[in-house]
């Protein structure tokens, strides 16, 4: 029988194809209708928010059907631990993941694990995340942290709330283009979203609405969604094609699109080619901003909310920093608290949210669940986070202590995952903490956050997570005297 792999795999590909012998064994929700399976009273906006109420009922691993598609799903920690070990499982890409590949094909985050430009990109762009390539970042990061404190500045004058996954969106978009592609989107200047942002949100939702319609039905219910998808497709490609074509005409930056341009792979002297180009670029500027601005939005509605833990780290802030208008780049990872405010926020809400793994070799998952070679799970990484045998009795509360260096040492490996694992977990998750740590040290230097009273946190899902209608209000404080972080050492004890 010939191997079934996520290469050959059709969308909506039947139970039996799963690569499970005894998928039975494994329970799913209540109520399953034939040929419909598991939809009855699922929200097709909050997917994930679904599975995850279904996880906490059915334990840690679970399936659901939708249609013809069956997926197995995985959130306990010893489960989880499992499918991390690459020497029996690698990266499966599927689902919304493998929806995108029109839009990002072989790059970084969408390639197949067969497809040599994997290997090839990762190995040419691996040095642009080096300790002496970030040194290099950290001013262009400061540059356009301004830009959103001078809109904040003006906002807070106005006395109007901040839409903060709206400029976190901007201030990420920003970051990561003038750092790795040096082009200015001119967020900060626009009344609306760029017409890229409104093209990257538009094939994220195409893509997470694509699992949730039958193969069959898709080309009827979702034509005018196939034809917008089209134009934002194409309004991306048209995008990245006048950058390269810019930087080809101007002469190259030293960052990762002069090495995507110039760079050969040290052992083979092999060159992504163009058509890879733009699609690095395509990933870079989609992946490289959207988790950011989602951990940057998570952690200021948290802080917003636990003001004891805004002043603990606000102290931290000015101890380490003082009056310093910019603080230099190690002087960001001094931040410990303030990073393990960040971390809680991925705990809680990783951007993130799941990643899929398959069987390199046929195995027995937990001792119990034979997988051929090729089956694959889904690693709810939201679930995985909240595992009360890992997290406690309060795993649903923030609590940034959890991750203080003695709470980090007792855990189990594995426990905590917001960027993915093992060979092809996120290449520029090191960026993307520094980057987020400094604009969250910066914030809360510059100002008191007060949240509207009246909003609960809903969850917006469009393969990533963000905040939706987050808004806060804004009282800006007075700036820190120079010299003054020796009176405030106390606050980092």
């Amino acid at each position: 029988m010939a191997e079934t792999t996520e290469a050959t795999r059709p969308r909506g590909f039947r139970s039996a194809e799963l690569g499970w012998p005894e998928l039975h064994r494994i329970p799913h929700p209540p109520r399953r209708v034939p040929l419909i399976g598991d939809v009855v009273g699922a929200n097709v906006r909050s997917p994930l928010q679904d599975s995850m109420r279904f996880g906490r009922q059915l334990g840690p691993i679970f399936r659901r059907r939708a249609f013809r598609n069956e997926i197995v799903f995985v959130w306990g920690a010893e489960l989880a631990a499992e499918l991390a070990d690459e020497s029996r499982f690698a990266k499966h890409v599927g689902l919304g993941v493998a929806n995108l590949r029109p839009v990002a094909g072989d790059g970084l985050f969408t390639a197949y694990n067969h497809e040599p430009n994997w290997q090839l990109a990762h190995d040419v762009l691996a040095p642009g995340f080096s300790r002496e390539a970030m040194e290099g970042y950290h001013p262009m990061m400061l540059d356009v942290t301004g830009r959103l404190t001078d809109h904040w500045d003006r906002e807070e004058a106005a006395g109007r709330a901040v839409d903060v996954p709206g400029d976190m969106t901007k201030l990420t978009l920003e970051t990561i283009a003038r750092t790795g592609f040096g082009h200015d989107f001119a967020s900060f200047e626009r009344s609306r979203p760029h017409p890229f942002v409104d093209a990257m949100v538009g094939t994220l939702t195409y893509a997470q609405r694509l699992n949730v319609v039958p193969v069959p039905l898709a080309p009827l219910l979702l034509r005018g969604a196939s034809r917008r998808n089209a134009a934002d497709t194409a309004h991306l490609n048209r995008t990245v094609d006048a950058v390269v074509a810019s930087r080809r005409a101007g002469g190259g930056e030293g960052d990762l699109l002069d090495r995507m341009l110039e760079t050969a792979h040290p052992s083979t002297g092999e060159r992504l080619t163009p058509e890879n180009i733009r699609r690095q670029v395509i990933t870079f500027l989609i992946a490289g901003h959207e988790t950011t601005s989602g951990a940057l939005s998570f952690a200021l509605h948290y802080l917003s909310r636990h003001p004891e833990a805004a002043a603990r780290a606000r102290a931290e802030v000015e101890a380490v920093w003082g009056g310093t208008e910019r603080p230099g780049y190690e002087q960001v990872a001094k931040l410990r608290y303030v990073r393990r405010v960040l971390d809680e926020s991925l705990r809680l809400w990783p951007t993130a949210p799941a990643f899929a793994r398959e069987a390199r070799q046929d195995t027995v998952l937990g001792g119990v669940h034979p997988m051929r070679r090729g089956a694959w799970a889904l690693v709810l990484t939201a679930l995985l986070h909240r595992d009360p045998q890992v997290w406690g009795a309060d795993a649903e509360e923030f609590d940034p202590d959890r991750f203080d260096a003695k709470a980090v040492r007792a855990r189990p490996a594995h426990t905590f995952k917001p960027f993915g694992t093992g060979a092809r977990a996120c290449i520029g998750r090191q960026f993307a903490l520094h980057e987020a740590t400094l604009v969250l040290g910066l914030l809360l230097r510059r100002y008191d956050l007060r949240p509207d009273p009246g909003y609960r946190l809903r969850v917006s899902e469009r393969l990533t997570l963000m905040p939706e209608g987050l808004r806060l209000h804004l009282d800006r404080r007075p700036p820190v005297r120079p010299g003054h972080e020796a009176g405030l050492a106390h606050a980092t004890d």
